[in-house]
């Protein structure tokens, strides 16, 4: 009916087609340090950039090598569960905004904690708007959509104090920068993760693996209804692992390239 709306002929009614949209989501909190130990440090120094910049070009070493990232934890929000659901990662900068063109250190030194929710209960959708396959469709992932979605966060923002009240670190921290000491309360703390959560940049889902009644790939990845046609990307995973998914990605792909050789071998 979707596609019949804009006047694209239908081959083949799926549903699942572009449903099941869901991500990893996080909001992060910041910390001024004590001491210049953090790559905001470097991003104000047009010399040391230059100098890590020169570094990395001809040894693929120093700040310029690493993601910013140097510590994390997978844990439970609650003690009753199987299996972790909130990862923790510990940045060593911090961004005073987040623009399409990148990120705007804070003007000191500072670091950043970032709960991530491994298991989000909202699903939302991708949805074509235009004939024209340039035309960008609509994308609504409904993050936020239960209140377990809302006290795993809480959790983990409140963990995330907990690790930077830690006397190891009190040699470094000066003050929580963001959201900062008025925020004490869940209700409080909610409002801080609708205005700065983000979406982790793990999406899934909208083309999952599954029974022929409501998924669109079968297990060898072919969609059904449609010879010849396979998906092989993080589109298939009918949930999100509870980590990162370049590593399974690849895996799929690596995965797809077996089954069609196997299938080629055997035709």
């Amino acid at each position: 009916a979707l596609l019949q709306e804009i006047g694209i002929p239908v081959v083949r009614d799926m549903p699942g087609v572009g449903a099941n949209l869901h991500d990893h989501f996080n909001t992060y909190l910041v910390w001024r340090c004590a001491q210049p130990v953090t790559l905001n440090d470097l991003a104000a120094s047009p010399l040391r950039k230059f100098t890590s910049g020169v570094q990395y070009a001809f040894t693929r070493s120093g700040h310029l090598s690493n993601a910013g990232i140097y510590a994390g934890a997978f844990v439970r929000s609650d003690p009753r569960l199987e299996q972790p659901d909130l990862q923790i990662n510990m940045f060593g900068w911090s961004a005073l905004e987040r623009l399409r063109t990148g990120i705007k250190p804070h003007p000191f030194s500072a670091f950043t904690l970032s709960p991530v929710h491994l298991r989000p209960e909202g699903r939302g959708t991708v949805r074509i708007k235009s004939p024209d396959p340039l035309a960008p469709p609509s994308i609504r992932f409904n993050f936020l959509a239960s209140d377990y979605d809302f006290q795993a966060l809480i959790y983990g923002a409140n963990l995330s104090r907990k690790i930077a009240a830690q006397p190891a670190l009190k040699p470094f921290v000066v003050e929580e920068v963001i959201p900062g000491p008025q925020v004490q309360t869940d209700d409080q703390m909610i409002e801080e993760i609708r205005v700065r959560g983000v979406s982790n940049l793990h999406p899934v889902g909208t083309c999952r693996m599954g029974r022929e009644i409501d998924a669109v790939v079968d297990p060898r990845l072919r969609v059904y209804g449609i010879s010849g046609l396979r998906v092989a990307d993080a589109s298939i995973m009918p949930q999100v692992p509870g980590g990162n998914t370049n590593a399974p990605s690849i895996m799929i792909g690596e995965k797809c390239a077996h089954m069609v050789l196997e299938d080629a071998r055997a035709a």
